[in-house]
């Protein structure tokens, strides 16, 4: 059994946060007798598909565009409409039924609870990326959200990482205050150094720097023994609250007084600019539920634009904090030697927190100061909610949370030694694709078994070839690639998509789009194809058989 300790915040600034020198120039340079490359996976949460400069943006993310000028950006790479089972597929290659993350554990139903797959944590029929390379022969790190369990025995130093500094729930402050998300369930968020419980954060704690010192420490603590690192750096950025410091929570005042519908046009119009969504195409409109502008009053208008500039203030925080990453790598010699992968978990969040189960109405969030002058600020707990979530989609439909191409097609950035610079893929890649991209670079096999137990097999493919340019697709006309959560079901096969929205963001019944002549999903062609939606609606149930899907009946 894991032991389990209780951690002062004294102990915790020792260890964690004392990468105060990104840049020194007495760096130590590593001794590398393992040429195999280091591995940093940076995730970030509930980022919009155009929430980034190189995606369409106005928000200044300098050091994401230049990692795309430096990599392979990719225009319909997609991932679960969720946090958690997004991880569990990137971390275990294998669909997030099979891993335990068939549904969030916050929002799992009674009729699946004890069902195989939904553990509502990383289970034990997978090994996961970080055990594989940990055993074969890499450090293994991991800093930020990890959602994939909170008990001992579901810990990152259970899943095979080496040292790890982590939030273990879906979402919190950002501040030292540790509030949490969720009304009665999770009003105080749990951190874990290792195995042992965070108890105090640092006064001046801001999640999003402090999980940046945390994963550089944790490089420098090993340089110069000849081994090849993985970093696994889970921003909670840009998951609501919306909180940031200066000179950020104030970088974008006045930027959004237009309102929502001006910035979906103007994010279309930057999509089709930098070439991530073809010029030919209709982009979607802002999400009928979405209130009008106009009819807000000034005070609501204030606090909704006061909500989008700092969620604009936090995309360009985390962007700095990517690059102070990015900085260090440079300094100690060991960025051309890394693969860098970036991507979102998910789209935009379309929720405010009222919205969350048990929330409205409660006392804990009646001690929040939700007002225009507060918002970004310690006792704040605000999202940006359904409008804006819709004009950060872009020209996509919806949203986190359900199928539209707007919660499940997120941004992928890959660097890699050897590939070519700067360009842009246009082809199908899923979440699961990653941990085999991964193991290829490493040279290392994924096993059967694992400590004396068959594990599921991986399900993605490797994009190593997309990388290199050899090949400009890896997924054919054949096959079939399909998910679920939270009954909002997609499948997709060449160029269709068939998809599946439950009220109220959809009208429970499938849809039939091409989604390469119509990624905005703007047309529906099923009356026009009823046996190719038929044929999909088949497949999919084959596939939702295969991983056990438990629908629920609400």
């Amino acid at each position: 059994m894991l032991r389990f300790y209780k951690l002062s915040s004294l102990i915790l600034i020792s260890l964690l946060f004392s990468c105060k020198n990104d840049n020194s120039e007495n760096a130590e340079k590593k001794s590398v007798t393992d040429s195999r490359p280091n591995i940093l996976l940076v995730v970030v949460d509930d980022l919009g598909w155009t929430d980034l400069g190189c995606y369409g943006s106005e928000i200044k993310t300098p050091n994401v565009d230049k990692l795309a000028e430096d990599g392979v950006k990719f225009s319909d790479f997609h991932v679960s409409v969720s946090c958690s089972p997004t991880r569990s597929m990137l971390l275990t290659g294998t669909d997030n039924h099979i891993a335990g993350l068939g549904n969030m554990s916050e929002a799992m139903t009674e009729k699946q609870k004890g069902n195989p797959g939904y553990e509502g944590h990383l289970n034990n029929n997978v090994v996961t990326l970080a055990e594989i390379l940990r055993d074969g022969g890499y450090h293994t790190y991991m800093s930020g959200k990890w959602h994939l369990g909170h008990e001992p025995e579901q810990y990152p130093a259970a899943r095979g990482f080496e040292k790890s500094f982590s939030m273990l729930y879906g979402g919190a402050s950002y501040w030292s205050d540790k509030y949490g998300l969720l009304a009665n369930k999770e009003e105080t968020a749990k951190y874990v150094y290792n195995n042992e419980e965070v108890e105090t954060l640092p006064k001046d704690f801001y999640a999003t720097r402090n999980y940046t010192d945390s994963i550089m420490t944790s490089i420098r603590s090993h340089k110069g023994d000849g081994k090849p690192f993985f970093a696994y750096l889970a921003f909670t950025a840009v998951h609501d609250p919306v909180h940031v410091p200066e000179p950020w929570l104030s970088e974008y005042k006045g930027n959004y007084n237009a309102g929502y519908k001006v910035l979906k046009e103007n994010r279309i119009t930057g999509a089709k600019n930098v070439g991530v969504f073809p010029k030919d195409a209709t982009g979607h409109d802002l999400f009928a539920m979405a209130k009008n502008w106009e009819d807000l009053s000034d005070e609501q208008k204030a606090v909704e634009s006061k909500a989008m500039e700092v969620y604009a203030g936090m995309v360009s925080n985390m962007d700095y904090n990517l690059g102070r990453v990015i900085n260090f790598l440079k300094d100690i010699d060991e960025y051309d030697n890394t693969i860098i992968i970036f991507l979102s978990d998910n789209g935009s969040n379309p929720y405010y927190n009222d919205n969350y189960p048990g929330n409205k109405g409660s006392a804990f969030m009646a001690q929040f100061d939700n007002s225009a002058e507060n918002i970004g600020h310690p006792m704040s707990h605000y999202a940006y909610g359904l409008g804006w979530g819709s004009a950060c989609a872009g020209p996509l439909d919806l949203f986190k949370t359900v199928v539209g191409e707007g919660g499940i097609r997120v941004p992928l950035i890959i660097t890699a030694p050897g590939i070519e610079k700067g360009r842009q893929s246009d082809a199908f890649a899923y979440a699961t694709d990653i941990m085999p991209t991964l193991l290829e670079y490493a040279n290392l096999e994924h096993p059967t078994n694992y400590n004396g137990k068959e594990v599921a097999p991986m399900r993605g493919k490797s994009l190593k070839k997309l990388l290199t340019n050899e090949e400009s697709t890896i997924y054919t006309d054949q096959d079939i690639t399909a998910g679920e959560m939270a009954n909002s079901r997609w499948i997709r096969q060449g160029k269709f998509k068939a998809s599946y929205v439950p009220k109220p963001f959809g009208e429970a019944s499938w849809k039939l789009f091409d989604i390469l002549q119509d990624p905005g999903e703007t047309t529906d062609i099923s009356k026009e194809n009823p046996e190719i939606l038929q044929k999909l609606i088949n497949s999919w149930n084959d596939y939702a058989k295969d991983v056990g899907v438990v629908i629920y009946d609400n």
